[in-house]
């Protein structure tokens, strides 16, 4: 009879855990085309543009540490800038659910040209 028992809860509980499981992917899956905060959102083209923007502006950093034309100092000072850019994009994301309003991707837009003109200047600077 204990036994009996014994076995009923453990089916039970391996019942519970497998209804948890599924519970909790299906939780998952209906957050996945909301994104969330730092979150890229294939179905959002303002923050895919804006993250564009970022990988490009880091890769020419890399290069120019890469073929001589930043100094490493040059470089952590444009990836300062760069961090401060990601993290006003976080902070806008974080407010809308994963998304970026158009006013918030034209900001961001502005940092990044700023940005992108601190990085031509540094690497044709001659340091």
């Amino acid at each position: 009879m204990t036994n009996k028992i014994t076995q009923s809860l453990l089916v039970l509980a391996a019942g519970l855990v497998f209804v948890g499981a599924a519970a909790a992917q299906s939780a998952t899956s209906a957050n996945a085309s909301g994104a969330g905060a730092g979150q890229v959102d294939p179905g959002h083209p303002r923050v895919n543009q804006v993250n564009r923007r970022e990988t490009n502006q880091q890769k020419r950093i890399g290069n120019g540490v890469k073929n001589g034309q930043l100094t490493p100092a040059q470089a952590a000072h444009l990836e300062k800038g760069e961090q401060r850019l990601q993290n006003n994009e976080k902070k806008d994301m974080a407010a809308n659910n994963g998304h970026l309003t158009k006013k918030d991707q034209r900001q961001l837009n502005r940092e990044a040209n700023h940005m992108s003109k601190r990085i031509y200047k540094d690497k044709h600077s001659g340091q």
